[in-house]
């Protein structure tokens, strides 16, 4: 899923730091930079800095409100969209494979499921050229609209009826919106072109090779195994909040574009790989790293993003939000310099301490 509310400003195409380029920041500037963030209006903030100076990982805030353990370091949190680029990463690894082409339509892999689905492309369905309408835009989010049926179990063909209920936005190919509608039809499509589930695939193909001991695409299980950091929403009128912790609930409500759970580690060794050219072939990898400008110094390629600093740095990643918690996740082209960081926010606005982080990081 995509950032919601108070976590907009954490995404990457929100992002805009000025300042010459430089080293990245030792353990304790980042650690004071992670404080920053708590103190914006979170209650943990975990990051992991890998650059020609080795590996930096720091935590700030708590575990769980009213105890004093600290934030796990190594802890594992729900990714949010990000989820989408290991998910594109297995379509386009399809695509070499012959398996399927990008240009085969809904239509073909997901017959009677889409409203003129053979006017739609998977590649439109990766770069959110569909012109299908967000689904999460149709439910009530709220916490008095959530909480009360987080324990729901979504079935993905229930998601993408709350979209074609409603009508496109646009022709498709003819503008960009970003929709997680696109995503749950991918992952219907992984599952029709192999027979397995998207989450099988995700394991066979990306996390078991890889190594990703902290990454998994859960299903319905409603629980956060290992250390890690509580989610929580506000809850009640403005300025008398209260909070309700969420860190558990059923997340099938997020599907394939955007269930899964990692850690800051995982997620640099991960986007290190792909960009490396270590899980695409050069074709695919060319494919899913050319943008389309979407926003002033922002681009989305295939289930990638890129954000252009104002130091003259582009970075590739992707940013994600879902209840309790928002990542980003920030590398340069070669992978050599990387950032991951996991917030859960509260109350406030912690985006310009975010943006702060990142300008020490890389600027």
């Amino acid at each position: 899923m995509r950032s919601i509310s108070a976590v907009l400003a954490l995404t990457l195409l929100s992002l805009v730091v000025a300042a010459p380029a430089g080293a990245a920041p030792p353990r304790d500037e980042l650690r004071k930079d992670l404080r920053a963030v708590v103190a914006a209006g979170a209650t943990s903030a975990i990051a992991e800095i890998t650059g020609p100076s080795g590996t930096r990982r720091a935590a700030a805030g708590v575990a769980e409100l009213g105890r004093p353990t600290p934030a796990p370091v190594g802890g594992r949190f729900r990714i949010g969209s990000v989820s989408k680029t290991f998910l594109a990463t297995v379509v386009l690894q399809l695509a070499a494979e012959r398996r399927l082409t990008l240009d085969d339509t809904v239509e073909r892999w997901l017959p009677g499921i889409v409203p003129d689905g053979d006017g739609i492309t998977l590649r439109q369905l990766l770069d959110h050229t569909s012109g299908l309408y967000n689904y999460t835009a149709a439910l009530d989010l709220s916490p008095a609209g959530w909480l009360p049926q987080r324990y729901r179990s979504w079935d993905p063909a229930e998601l993408v009826a709350l979209a074609t209920a409603k009508p496109p936005l646009f022709a498709p190919g003819t503008d960009w919106s970003y929709s997680n509608t696109n995503y749950v039809l991918l992952g219907m499509v992984v599952k029709a072109a192999t027979g397995r589930h998207y989450s099988t695939e995700i394991q066979r193909r990306i996390i078991g090779p890889l190594g990703l001991r902290q990454t998994e695409s859960p299903g319905e299980r409603v629980r956060i195994s290992g250390p890690h950091a509580h989610g929580y929403l506000p809850v009640g009128p403005a300025g008398a909040e209260k909070p309700v912790d969420v860190t558990s609930y059923n997340p099938s409500i997020a599907d394939a574009a955007g269930d899964m759970i990692s850690s800051t580690a995982d997620l640099n060794r991960f986007f290190r790989a792909l960009l490396g050219g270590r899980l695409l072939p050069p074709a695919q990898l060319d494919a899913m790293t050319t943008m389309r400008t979407v926003a002033p110094g922002s681009g989305y390629g295939l289930g990638l993003e890129t954000t252009t600093l104002s130091c003259g740095i582009t970075l590739y990643g992707h940013g994600g939000g879902i209840f309790g918690y928002a990542t980003n996740t920030l590398h340069t082209r070669d992978a050599k310099r990387q950032l991951s960081i996991s917030v859960t926010p509260y109350v406030g606005d912690p985006g310009a301490a975010f943006e702060s982080l990142i300008d020490n990081a890389f600027c």
